[in-house]
């Protein structure tokens, strides 16, 4: 799954103080930067006349250290380097190398906007023995925010798909249902109350697919296969375009691999027979 920790990977906060062979993952804003042509990562920040705002370390991947670096906005781009979106460079980077680039975003954007308590407004410090920061004065510990939210997709015997589209989609693309998780909610009840408010349609026999880390800029995917219960389709309109059932031999523009929409959707084709696009 894209994004999900490598098997290689050992995380650590505090950097040794020999680090050997590393590598750096450098962002200015939310893009990563690559070399020209190669999409190689950076061994270090001082070759390329670099100087962050701000870096962790995030342990090793193999041999290998593993840096974050945030860099301020105006910052210089290096001759023969680029600045990249990270959905981009999916497929150019190595599998390891890209799954820990979403982890070092996710983690360059919580430290980026948690440098002052939100209770006092007092600074914020590191602490060395776990992934969080504290505010000297009033105490307050913040840790890396994760919002769930929960993934639908609806079947309807005995080849039917619910799929719905937002707005932010690119034209013609359609997808499962999605929201994020609310306070006091099972991720069950999420499902539920979302699909409902969404599209306007009960659901019944819910079956856990799989969950995906998505660092854009912060949550964590929980996807669900389920059957149609009741109800004819009605779109909200705040937040769905435009919602249908779609025959698996005549299914739309779908979301791309990078995304667990992509892989629940190919997954319930299989389970109905069919062969993927």
């Amino acid at each position: 799954m894209p994004f999900a920790a490598p098997a290689s990977y050992v995380g650590a906060i505090v950097a040794p103080a020999e680090t050997g062979e590393a590598v750096w993952f450098v962002f200015r804003e939310a893009r990563l930067l690559v070399a020209e042509g190669s999409n190689a990562l950076p061994p270090g920040l001082a070759p390329l006349g670099l100087a962050a705002a701000r870096t962790q370390y995030l342990g090793t991947l193999g041999v290998r250290h593993v840096f974050a670096a945030d860099l301020d906005a105006d910052a210089a781009t290096p001759a023969g380097w680029r600045w990249s979106d990270l959905r981009s460079l999916f497929g150019r980077l190595a599998t390891d190398d890209y799954a820990l680039a979403g982890r070092a975003l996710q983690l360059v954007e919580w430290e980026r906007t948690h440098r002052f308590c939100g209770r006092c407004g007092t600074p914020t410090e590191p602490r060395s023995d776990e992934r969080s920061r504290q505010c000297p004065a009033c105490g307050l510990v913040v840790y890396p925010r994760l919002a769930p939210a929960v993934m639908a997709l609806v079947r309807r015997a005995p080849d039917e798909l619910l799929l719905a589209r937002s707005p932010r989609f690119p034209p013609g693309m359609y997808s499962a249902l999605a929201g994020f998780v609310e306070p006091g909610e099972t991720l069950e009840q999420c499902l539920h109350r979302e699909v409902l408010e969404e599209v306007g349609v009960r659901v019944t026999n819910l079956r856990y697919f799989a969950s995906q880390p998505w660092p854009f800029p912060h949550s964590l995917m929980i996807a669900f296969l389920c059957d149609w219960a009741g109800g004819d389709i009605r779109a909200d309109a705040l937040e769905i375009e435009d919602a249908k059932w779609f025959r698996i031999a005549g299914l739309p523009q779908l979301p791309q691999p990078i995304s667990i929409a992509r892989r629940l959707i190919d997954a319930a084709i299989r389970e109905a027979g069919g062969e993927p696009g």
